[in-house]
């Protein structure tokens, strides 16, 4: 087999499919992921070890092989005839390397294209402030940040400098000035790399994803001097998030670091992405907006009653999930079913519907 070759085909049948993700493991058939759907293709060879190993050094460097042996796992992008780029992870499984691929178009969407609500432009907008993107992977966190950055710089003449493991959407400057690092090319780390920023003279800051409370505490610090910082969490809702900031740091700091939150924090999104009855993806979504009573019942450690000010919160332009999906619904966008699969509260789904 001829490994050059065969991942460039192997992409293209990606790219034709309209997949989003490409799996190639030893013992299996190459597998992409279409519409949320695992699909084998039968009509490919099933892979041996060796011929894992043999695409994935097609992919990268030959100091990322030695890096990938010796670690048993690696994080890469890759660029496939500049036409789009691909996030990888390869790692190793019963002794045998597998490589995870998700496509990432070249092309920046924006929240219009995305069906994502137009207040989140509002964010955007601002001078300053700490807002999350968050959900379960391979949700699309970090292209609806590409598009809210994207309408910065389009927009605007701010410094932005994105922190990434690795860089997946690449910018291409207009009215802003990008500078896009990548942990352990660029900088050793999320942290180092987002202590430096204050040195850089910057007004936006991406961190492709908050790792410890190190670089969290950071984060709220830059918001809190004047930055406008945007990342994402794996976590389910704003409350969830809210505490899994808070949970990160030793008890003797967390009242501290709940204060500065209640201050900083300017909104958290969460988002789902699910079959469209048409066909594709549609995302449904949760908005939380900070305000004098969210900030409160942060630092009173009452994020479990957010929830109900996120549902009570639609005329200052909070979404809830279950009302986002509901109508969706309605819309016919969405089955009943996949909608209680992605509500965390089914009783409140059932009345809405």
């Amino acid at each position: 087999m001829e490994y050059t070759s065969q991942i460039k085909k192997l992409i293209d049948i990606l790219m034709k499919e309209g997949g989003s993700d490409l799996h190639l493991s030893a013992g299996n058939h190459p597998t992409i992921r279409v519409s949320g759907s695992l699909t084998p293709l039968s009509k490919e060879p099933s892979l041996t070890a060796e011929d894992t190993l043999g695409l994935i050094s097609a992919l990268i460097s030959p100091k990322q092989r030695e890096e990938f042996l010796a670690n048993q796992e690696i994080d890469f992008s890759y660029n496939h005839e500049d036409k789009i780029r691909l996030r990888g992870n390869g790692f190793f499984q019963r002794g045998a390397p597998s490589v995870a691929l998700r496509l990432i178009p070249k092309d920046i969407k924006t929240l219009e294209e995305l069906n994502l609500p137009p207040i989140l432009a509002d964010f955007a907008g601002r001078k300053q402030g700490f807002f999350l993107v968050v959900g379960p992977v391979g949700q699309g966190k970090s292209t609806t940040l590409a598009s809210l950055i994207e309408l910065i710089n389009t927009q605007r003449a701010e410094h932005i400098i994105t922190i990434e493991d690795p860089i997946e959407y690449v910018f291409e400057q207009k009215k802003s000035m990008i500078d896009q690092r990548e942990v352990r090319i660029d900088t050793k780390d999320f942290h180092t790399a987002l202590r430096s920023v204050f040195r850089q003279d910057v007004d936006v800051i991406m961190v492709g994803e908050m790792r410890g409370s190190e670089t969290m505490a950071t984060a709220v610090t830059a918001a809190e001097t004047g930055h406008l910082v945007f990342s994402t969490l794996h976590t389910n809702n704003a409350a969830q998030t809210i505490d899994r900031i808070i949970d990160t740091f030793p008890a003797g700091q967390q009242e501290q670091i709940r204060i500065q939150l209640s201050v900083s924090l300017a909104g958290v999104f969460s988002q789902r992405l699910i079959p469209r009855v048409s066909g594709g993806l549609v995302p449904a979504y949760e908005l939380l907006i900070n305000n004098n009573a969210v900030a409160n019942l942060i630092r009173e450690k009452r994020t479990h009653e957010l929830n109900t000010v996120i549902e009570t919160g639609s005329d200052e332009g909070m979404i809830d999930m279950n009302r986002s999906l509901a109508d969706l619904v309605r819309r016919g966008e969405i089955t009943v079913e996949n909608a209680y699969l992605r509500s965390l509260n089914p009783q409140i789904l059932e009345k809405l519907l």
